[in-house]
């Protein structure tokens, strides 16, 4: 089964968005597969603006988020796993969701159901 978090992240951000709100994500940045701006990471955490005037060719994927943007005049292009994404909410009114690090796991199928016996059908007149 694949993780709801993505299709939240995608939806959320959306919504920030239509509202003509400033969209930011909080990430993890000790996450290992995250490529960030290094100078911009505060306690193990950054804080990244993903409004489209920001940014340049945004990617909300269901395993990573990439895009371009310029930190103190330097492009740069950013990955983060959906895995190391801790929130999404808006600058302005700070509306949106803060994701549990347990969240991070894959999401594992539910347990086999037990092998039930088949109901027996009859025909009746």
């Amino acid at each position: 089964m694949t993780s709801l978090k993505p299709y939240l992240i995608r939806s959320i951000y959306e919504w920030i968005i239509d509202n003509n709100l400033t969209p930011h994500l909080l990430v993890d940045a000790e996450n290992s597969q995250a490529v960030l701006p290094q100078a911009f990471i505060e306690d193990g955490k950054i804080v990244l603006n993903i409004r489209p005037e920001a940014i340049q060719g945004l990617t909300l994927g269901n395993e990573e988020i990439q895009f371009h943007a310029r930190f103190a005049g330097k492009s740069m292009h950013i990955i983060t796993p959906i895995a190391a994404v801790m929130a999404i909410y808006a600058k302005e009114n700070g509306k949106g969701m803060i994701f549990e690090q347990d969240d991070n796991e894959d999401d594992e199928p539910p347990p086999a159901k037990k092998d039930l016996p088949k109901p027996h059908l009859r025909i009746v007149k």
